[in-house]
């Protein structure tokens, strides 16, 4: 592992000191590209404006057709968490503006795929709307579109992810993403885009005047930023100051118990206190439990839990998606295990393993080769790419695959590539940078591996493949302190706005393995005595170690606990 130490560009540190930043955050800041104290402002306010967004009024002035004439609408979700929360605010939204008739369908994940397919179109169809509107898909669904307009449907898409060079046929397109759209963040998650929509609508609605005069009737779309937090995160979209601001606001809200009686129900299953809620926690503890229903299950159980008002209805289904979770985690640890056995018959320990991995077991689970490829990645820092056999009665000999990616290789680019290469090999695929998935025959998959390996050959050299670790320097025993860690803790971090990792020497007091595979220290920092976990490491150290590491703060039952979690050895 190779640490690199962050640049803080000095006069920005200052800048942001002068405007009242607390110098160790200015500096943690300004390393990671902020250079203005009111990017830092979380308010809502600051909030980039719907107008620039393309599509955002044209959706709205639809909508609100259909509010005015109470027409159908449902809602054709995405089965992961940054589908099922935009589900949640595009239902939540409409209803509180006065939508009557709305409806959603979340498609299966083995048995209809990903998105907006013909036979989705035909079900909207058959339930009697007359506008069918996607959430965190479509831009792909070139053959469902058309399926849907053939039916006299009329068409939403709201999407983010990376358009093809034609797009469908829809009606209208809210994507960030599309081609000549002026909106400052490329960066939202599908719920973001749905969220900004409802601020279109509202304010058609107000000027049509349809809240009354004044517009005493209008809702407060701030009671949905907590869903919009959530899916955030969990989507791993990078978090540039506007995500950064969605995700702030949604937990202050949920710190002060506003939030849909579904996320309290999910917070209570998993043990954690609302009033302590970050960032890590939507991505790590909240989002993994609403995944595992389009993992293992029906994604619709994740939906009805977010938008149900009725708490005990709530709590079922946070238990149920508890359950869930926890099959995901055996079936994962399982499909680790093959995974790692397949990369050691590629190459041992004494090799370097090659430039991207492509891993296929007939064992595998559909709904989890994404995180096993994501863990393969981690471990390896190779472009990963995991095959399933598909679940899906008559469609065995097809393979659906999820890829994970490394900085500098961007894994729709190169699906993208391949498919114009070998134009018979890739069935269908589509994804962003650095998360990506694709269908392939069987037969095919000899193939798919070879062009996989000469991409990732043309476009990865040595650096690109050496694992790096940014570090904010030395955190020193004068910051080694409880306050520091709540005040870093407090913070928005996440994909693109990394949390911080400090480099410092230690002296190594104790040391022992836990959970058979896990190395607990007692480390000194100067004067300062503090406990450590290095997760995966069982070698011991020596009596003074240089350590990569994470300050974290953890309170359980009324004790506070101060823990470095180490990343790694400078």
């Amino acid at each position: 592992m190779n640490i690199i130490e962050r640049v803080a560009p000095v006069e920005i540190v200052k800048s942001l000191q002068a405007a009242g930043t607390h110098p160790l955050m200015a500096k943690l800041y300004a390393a990671r590209g902020v250079v203005q104290a009111s990017e830092l402002d979380t308010s809502l306010k600051h909030l980039l404006d719907p107008e620039s967004l393309s599509g955002a009024r044209a959706a709205a002035a639809r909508l609100a057709q259909c509010i005015a004439s109470q027409e159908h609408v449902c809602i054709v979700a995405d089965y992961d968490c940054d589908g099922a929360t935009a589900c949640a605010v595009a239902y939540l939204g409409l209803k509180s503006m006065g939508a009557e008739h709305v409806s959603y369908i979340v498609p299966d994940r083995v048995n209809d795929g990903y998105g907006l397919t013909p036979l989705i179109a035909q079900r909207v169809h058959a339930l009697g709307a007359q506008v069918l509107m996607t959430v965190d898909n479509g831009m792909a669904s070139f053959t469902g579109v058309q399926v849907a307009k053939e039916l006299g449907l009329d068409v939403i898409i709201t999407d983010h992810h990376l358009p093809a060079s034609t797009t469908p046929s829809a009606d209208v397109i809210v994507n960030p993403n599309q081609r000549g759209c002026n909106f400052a963040s490329k960066n939202l998650a599908g719920v973001g885009v749905v969220f900004y929509v409802l601020v279109a609508l509202r304010t058609h609605l107000r000027e049509l005047g349809h809240f009354g005069e004044p517009p005493t009737r209008q809702p407060k779309l701030d009671a949905l930023l907590p869903l919009v937090a959530l899916g955030t995160v969990a989507d791993v979209v990078i978090l540039d100051s506007n995500n950064r601001r969605l995700v702030e606001q949604g937990l202050q809200r949920m710190r002060l118990g506003h939030m849909p009686p579904g996320i309290k129900a999910l917070l209570d299953v998993s043990g954690k206190q609302a009033a302590t809620l970050s960032a890590q926690d939507l991505g790590f503890v909240l989002g993994p439990r609403i995944n595992a229903a389009g993992r293992l299950s029906d994604m619709s159980q994740g939906i009805e839990c977010l938008i149900t008002d009725d708490p005990l209805k709530a709590q079922a289904l946070a238990q149920t998606l508890q359950d869930i979770n926890q099959s995901r985690k055996g079936i994962e640890v399982e499909m680790k295990e093959q995974a790692l056995e397949l990369a050691s018959s590629i190459f041992d320990d004494t090799d370097t393993p090659p430039h991207a991995l492509c891993l296929f077991d007939p064992d595998f689970h559909e709904g989890v080769v994404g995180l096993v490829a994501s863990r393969m990645k981690e471990l390896y820092h190779r472009p990963t790419f995991v095959f399933a056999q598909s679940q899906s009665p008559g469609k065995e000999h097809l393979l659906k695959g999820s890829g994970r990616s490394i900085p500098g290789f961007h894994l729709r680019d190169a699906l993208d590539l391949m498919s114009k290469k070998h134009p018979e090999l890739i069935l269908q695929f589509g994804g962003h940078a650095m998360a990506a998935g694709c269908t392939i025959e069987e037969d095919q998959l000899a193939l798919f591996e070879a062009a996989f390996q000469n991409v990732a050959h043309a476009q990865l050299d040595e650096q690109a493949l050496q694992m790096v670790l940014l570090s904010d320097g030395s955190l020193g025993a004068e910051h080694c302190n409880w306050p520091v860690a709540e005040l870093i803790k407090s913070s928005v971090w996440g994909q693109g706005f990394l949390t911080p990792v400090f480099v410092d020497d230690f002296g190594v007091l104790s040391q022992k393995i836990v959970g058979q595979k896990h190395l607990s220290l007692k480390l000194q920092l100067a004067a300062v005595e503090i406990s450590g976990i290095w997760f995966g490491r069982t070698e011991p150290l020596g009596t003074r170690a240089r350590l990569a590491y994470r300050l974290e703060c953890d309170e359980w039952r009324g004790q506070k606990k101060l823990q470095l979690m180490v990343q790694g050895e400078a």
